[in-house]
């Protein structure tokens, strides 16, 4: 099935997309949301080419009744450019590209390019690179050290090496100094923190899924400027901020990226330096758009994320946010607690700053059952 949604002018930015069906309950969604991927890499969609498989096809992962629909799109709309909606092999790529006679790259790869680009700090830019190079490194074959070629090549070789080995230890030396690099960063942090502890001040991070409204939220509790807009990954480095509340003392908060449906390994892998700041804080706020139809599917995978780093156990509260957006009752500011007294889900919008006093409600109850915790360890240490 084709969907052509521009006219036939060449564009060195437009794209077809590709997404097919494997009895997927999602794939509405999952297509909605490599749109929303490719509009944050500002590439434009020139076609969708949809289709419904039992199984990928092992040498062109759509069959070649599709490949040739996606060739017509090419022709077509002029776009140079191929992005699948899934994760292909090196050999499926690779024959995709042959065939189409232009580079075809999958959702991995898309999300890859993205936090390239939006990646500020010194630090950020280490760890997407890192990602970059180790899935880069499955994928040798396709040739990687043509770059090195170009900065000249005689002397880089040892002996008796082919190409692809001496790509692979040019590469190997790469991951190696990046996360050497990345360690001392870690360290860097790891000192923070454990001042940070000392003087006991309570930790919160903003977690969720991708376009959530985080850093909208954290930029209205802390007055700060975290990069804020309506698209996927806006926000890639973890900004920290001091809040303090009136009459409770002050904490610390912290903006992190956001999560997103099958988030690559090696990404997961490359920003645990980052994410360990959600691993270490004391509350989570984990932000949730409302008005999206897909909401608990997003919930379902942050938390599962939450789980690979580790930060499964640590007490969390869901932010449903951008009531603005929704005209139903559902769509007041409030807050809601849970059998143990504690504030558990709060309604607001980071926008209009509507029930926003929940936020600093729930972050003052957490400063006192901070502070009660010391009182009652203090009264275990006298006892002892």
């Amino acid at each position: 099935m084709l969907d052509c949604s521009v006219g036939n002018v060449p564009n060195a930015s437009s794209v077809v997309l590709v997404s097919l069906d494997f009895s997927d309950r999602n794939y509405a969604e999952n297509l909605e949301e490599l749109r929303q991927l490719a509009a944050s890499d500002e590439l434009a969609v020139s076609a969708v080419v949809k289709g419904a498989r039992s199984r990928p096809d092992s040498a062109t992962f759509a069959g070649s009744g599709k490949v040739e629909e996606i060739a017509l799109a090419l022709e077509q709309t002029g776009a140079s450019l191929v992005i699948f909606n899934h994760d292909l092999s090196p050999a499926q790529q690779r024959n995709l590209e042959q065939r189409l006679k232009c580079r075809v790259i999958d959702r991995t790869s898309l999300i890859l390019d993205i936090f390239a680009q939006r990646a500020k700090n010194h630090e950020g830019k280490l760890q997407v690179e890192l990602a970059q190079l180790e899935h880069l490194a499955t994928r040798l074959v396709r040739g990687w050290s043509h770059l090195e070629r170009q900065k000249g090549g005689i002397g880089l070789r040892g002996p008796g090496e082919t190409q692809l080995e001496t790509d692979r230890r040019l590469l190997g030396k790469r991951v190696k100094l990046l996360k050497e690099k990345l360690v001392k960063f870690q360290r860097q942090r790891e000192i923070q923190r454990r001042s940070r502890q000392r003087a006991q001040v309570v930790s919160v991070s903003i977690v969720g899924y991708t376009n959530a409204g985080k850093s909208t939220l954290f930029n209205r509790l802390t007055r700060g400027d975290a990069y804020v807009a309506n698209q996927l990954f806006a926000t890639l480095d973890a900004t920290t901020r001091k809040l303090y509340i009136p009459d409770h003392g002050p904490l610390v908060i912290s903006d992190t990226v956001g999560f997103i449906r099958d988030l690559p390994h090696t990404l997961v892998a490359a920003f645990r330096a980052t994410l360990e700041e959600t691993v270490q804080a004391d509350l989570l706020l984990h932000v949730v758009d409302a008005g999206s139809p897909s909401r608990k599917e997003q919930i379902e995978e942050v938390n599962k994320v939450l789980k690979e780093i580790g930060a499964d156990s640590i007490p969390q509260i869901l932010v449903l946010n951008k009531i603005d957006m929704i005209n139903l009752l559902a769509g007041r500011a409030g807050y809601g607690r849970n059998e143990c007294g504690r504030i558990a889900q709060i309604r607001l919008s980071a926008k209009t700053g509507e029930g926003l006093q929940h936020i600093k409600l729930s972050l003052s109850e957490a400063i006192e059952e901070r502070a009660l915790e010391r009182c009652e360890d203090k009264s275990e240490l006298a006892e002892t």
